[in-house]
Protein backbone atom coordinates (compact mmCIF):
# COMPACT_ATOMS: atom_id res chain seq x y z
CA UNK A 1 0.00 0.00 0.00
CA UNK A 2 1.41 3.32 -0.88
CA UNK A 3 0.26 6.37 1.80
CA UNK A 4 1.01 9.84 1.24
CA UNK A 5 1.62 12.18 4.41
CA UNK A 6 1.67 15.97 3.72
CA UNK A 7 4.25 17.89 5.67
CA UNK A 8 6.02 21.09 5.41
CA UNK A 9 9.92 19.82 5.77
CA UNK A 10 11.64 17.06 4.01
CA UNK A 11 13.17 14.97 6.70
CA UNK A 12 11.85 11.96 5.02
CA UNK A 13 10.17 9.68 7.88
CA UNK A 14 11.00 11.58 10.78
CA UNK A 15 8.98 15.08 9.14
CA UNK A 16 6.10 16.39 11.01
CA UNK A 17 2.90 15.50 9.63
CA UNK A 18 0.66 18.45 8.62
CA UNK A 19 -2.47 19.78 9.07
CA UNK A 20 -3.54 20.92 6.13
CA UNK A 21 -3.70 19.23 2.87
CA UNK A 22 -4.22 21.34 -0.65
CA UNK A 23 -1.28 23.81 0.97
CA UNK A 24 1.99 21.32 2.00
CA UNK A 25 5.08 21.36 0.27
CA UNK A 26 5.70 17.93 0.75
CA UNK A 27 4.13 14.74 0.83
CA UNK A 28 5.93 11.70 2.05
CA UNK A 29 4.65 8.40 0.17
CA UNK A 30 5.53 5.37 2.10
CA UNK A 31 5.34 1.53 0.85
CA UNK A 32 3.81 -0.72 3.26
CA UNK A 33 5.15 -3.18 0.97
CA UNK A 34 8.74 -2.09 0.56
CA UNK A 35 9.39 -0.23 3.75
CA UNK A 36 10.48 2.17 1.23
CA UNK A 37 9.54 6.02 0.76
CA UNK A 38 9.65 8.94 -1.70
CA UNK A 39 9.30 12.52 -1.84
CA UNK A 40 6.91 14.48 -3.63
CA UNK A 41 7.10 18.22 -4.17
CA UNK A 42 3.07 19.77 -4.13
CA UNK A 43 2.61 21.53 -7.42
CA UNK A 44 -0.77 22.74 -6.44
CA UNK A 45 0.34 24.32 -3.03
CA UNK A 46 -0.28 27.91 -4.02
CA UNK A 47 -4.51 27.29 -5.09
CA UNK A 48 -7.12 29.47 -4.19
CA UNK A 49 -8.54 28.76 -1.12
CA UNK A 50 -11.53 26.02 -1.91
CA UNK A 51 -9.95 25.13 -5.27
CA UNK A 52 -7.45 22.34 -4.29
CA UNK A 53 -6.90 19.64 -6.81
CA UNK A 54 -5.65 16.73 -4.75
CA UNK A 55 -4.61 14.55 -7.93
CA UNK A 56 -2.88 17.45 -9.01
CA UNK A 57 -1.31 18.44 -5.62
CA UNK A 58 -0.06 14.55 -5.18
CA UNK A 59 2.12 15.42 -8.78
CA UNK A 60 0.71 12.07 -10.40
CA UNK A 61 1.73 9.97 -8.00
CA UNK A 62 -0.37 7.10 -7.36
CA UNK A 63 -1.49 6.24 -3.74
CA UNK A 64 -3.58 3.83 -1.94
CA UNK A 65 -4.49 6.14 0.81
CA UNK A 66 -3.85 9.77 2.61
CA UNK A 67 -3.14 10.68 6.35
CA UNK A 68 -4.06 13.86 7.34
CA UNK A 69 -4.25 16.10 10.02
CA UNK A 70 -7.00 18.48 8.07
CA UNK A 71 -8.49 18.85 4.74
CA UNK A 72 -10.72 20.54 2.95
CA UNK A 73 -14.33 18.69 2.29
CA UNK A 74 -13.87 19.25 -1.52
CA UNK A 75 -10.20 17.58 -1.57
CA UNK A 76 -11.60 15.23 0.44
CA UNK A 77 -14.74 14.41 -2.11
CA UNK A 78 -12.54 14.32 -4.61
CA UNK A 79 -10.38 11.92 -3.29
CA UNK A 80 -13.06 9.38 -2.09
CA UNK A 81 -13.83 9.60 -5.34
CA UNK A 82 -10.72 8.43 -6.68
CA UNK A 83 -11.00 5.31 -4.62
CA UNK A 84 -8.34 6.99 -2.47
CA UNK A 85 -8.92 6.16 1.43
CA UNK A 86 -8.19 9.19 4.08
CA UNK A 87 -7.57 9.03 7.37
CA UNK A 88 -7.15 11.32 10.23
CA UNK A 89 -3.84 11.61 11.35
CA UNK A 90 -2.48 12.73 14.92
CA UNK A 91 -0.13 14.85 15.88
CA UNK A 92 3.97 13.40 15.56
CA UNK A 93 5.79 12.52 12.81
CA UNK A 94 5.29 10.24 9.18
CA UNK A 95 7.15 7.18 10.92
CA UNK A 96 4.79 7.56 14.18
CA UNK A 97 1.24 8.22 11.83
CA UNK A 98 2.38 5.24 9.38
CA UNK A 99 3.30 2.98 13.07
CA UNK A 100 -0.53 3.67 13.86
CA UNK A 101 -2.17 3.18 10.23
CA UNK A 102 -0.73 -0.29 10.46
CA UNK A 103 -1.65 -1.09 14.08
CA UNK A 104 -5.79 0.47 12.84
CA UNK A 105 -5.90 3.36 14.98
CA UNK A 106 -6.59 6.18 12.59
CA UNK A 107 -9.92 6.55 11.36
CA UNK A 108 -11.53 7.37 8.54
CA UNK A 109 -11.70 11.30 8.14
CA UNK A 110 -15.12 12.01 7.11
CA UNK A 111 -17.01 15.06 5.93
CA UNK A 112 -17.79 16.37 9.84
CA UNK A 113 -14.21 16.42 10.23
CA UNK A 114 -12.92 18.53 7.43
CA UNK A 115 -11.94 22.12 7.67
CA UNK A 116 -13.92 25.38 6.79
CA UNK A 117 -11.46 27.34 6.71
CA UNK A 118 -8.01 28.95 7.92
CA UNK A 119 -7.44 31.14 10.91
CA UNK A 120 -5.34 34.23 10.84
CA UNK A 121 -2.05 32.13 11.60
CA UNK A 122 -3.37 29.34 8.56
CA UNK A 123 -4.78 27.05 11.59
CA UNK A 124 -7.57 24.73 10.43
CA UNK A 125 -10.79 25.64 11.52
CA UNK A 126 -13.33 22.84 12.34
Amino acid sequence: MKIAFPTQQNFGLESPLFNHFGSAVFFIVADTESNGFETVINPDRDHVHGQCQPLKALNGKPVDAIVVGGIGKGALQKLLAGNIKVYRGVEGSVSENLERIKSGKLIDFSMDLTCSGHGPDGECIH
